[in-house]
């Protein structure tokens, strides 16, 4: 075993071994996302469990030998684990259901055809004519075609986007509230891992279309860069693994939550009739003396109906009127800050703040 090959071997190893170490660690956490780190724990074992597969190739085994039988293809795995990885951790409430469980169905057929393909070396006798026809072409389709890799690589892109959707419009759950900013590292890792996977499936097709397998060298980068993800996986989960991305609040009960709903009437209510906004200092206090009702009970009604903050709610009634302002043909020899502060805001960073988070531009695109 020359130099290169032995370095290529530790690094595969040091991959492998922080993968399952890392995944150890992940699936004994208990914490709200219990179920997410168990998630992100099995695409660590399966990518360690691919490296070590990849690493026994060196040592002449998995070529044919009982090795080769024992250790079967678990491509088509990783997407759906991708999916419910994110899927649980923005569900604290998140269970595996017997639906849920259709889309495990690649990797069942996968490995059931696996089997298949491998076990016909038994009748194999050097001539055609000792497999059947589905042995025979299975075989030819499944090791001299990269039947399995492509399949795979599609359902992790596919999965991959599915779980990104999710991540970027995550469902509401009772009685907790989500902090977007915890989402972030999952975020990438669904990125990275979607890109992997086509940097992979197009290499594996360039090699298969162009070089007729010959160029074997394509596997080794490939493998390199899949033990660096799992170290970067592993250390990224184990970083977060006691992260919560939520706040647990309180659920109102109907008596309460009535109350709350004639508050946030009567909050609008001022707010349209008073143009209280327009006021640059309005506060909660001020807004709860005009409608009469205590300060903790406007804020709780501001977040409990409207789902909003103070700050937030108030701001965005000063952009809607600034939009009128900007709309009537006589304001057009005013300033854009000029009209900001005639809205209500009650500075110049405020109001650019605000117009960037509803938006996603600066001012300077309102006029």
């Amino acid at each position: 075993m020359d130099t290169l090959t032995i370095l290529l071997v530790i690094l595969l190893a040091i991959g492998a071994i922080q993968g399952l170490i890392f995944g150890i660690v992940l699936w004994r956490t208990k914490t709200l996302h219990r179920t997410a780190n168990r998630f992100l724990a099995a695409i660590l074992f399966f990518f360690s469990y691919r490296l070590i597969a990849e690493i026994l190739q060196f040592f002449g085994l998995g070529k044919y030998d009982v090795w080769y039988h024992i250790l079967l293809e678990f491509n088509w795995i990783y997407g759906a684990l991708i999916y419910f990885f994110a899927a649980s951790y923005v569900n604290p409430k998140f269970k595996l259901k017997r639906s849920h469980w259709i889309h495990f169905l690649p990797v069942v057929i996968e490995v059931i055809w696996s089997f298949f393909i491998k076990s016909q070396n038994f009748y194999w006798d050097g001539t055609r004519e000792s497999l059947s026809w589905l042995g025979y072409w299975g075989y030819v389709v499944w090791m001299h075609y990269p039947t399995m890799y492509v399949i795979g690589g599609a359902l992790i892109i596919y999965y991959s986007y599915r779980a990104q959707k999710l991540l970027e419009n995550p469902p509401k759950v009772e009685g907790y509230i989500l902090i977007p900013e915890k989402l972030r590292w999952i975020k990438r890792v669904v990125i990275v891992l979607r890109w992997f996977s086509i940097f992979f499936t197009l290499i594996t097709l360039i090699d298969f279309l162009f070089f007729d397998y010959a160029f074997q060298q394509f596997g080794y980068p490939i493998f390199i860069i899949m033990a660096a993800i799992t170290y970067w996986m592993g250390l990224e989960g184990f970083s977060r693994r006691h992260t919560i991305a939520f706040k647990k609040v309180d659920i109102p009960s109907e008596k309460e939550l009535l109350q709350l709903q004639l508050i946030s009437t009567k909050i609008e209510k001022q707010m349209k009739d008073e143009q209280l906004f327009k006021n640059p200092e309005l506060s909660v206090a001020m807004l709860s003396e005009a409608i009469d009702v205590k300060p903790y009970l406007v804020t709780r009604s501001l977040n409990t109906i409207l789902e909003t903050k103070f700050n937030d709610y108030v701001n965005e009634l000063r952009f809607q009127e600034l939009k009128s302002l900007l709309a009537k043909q006589e304001n057009d020899k005013f300033t854009l800050l000029s009209l900001a502060f005639e809205a209500g805001f009650n500075s110049k960073a405020s109001f650019i703040r605000t117009v960037k988070k509803i938006t996603g531009k600066s001012p300077k695109h309102l006029k």
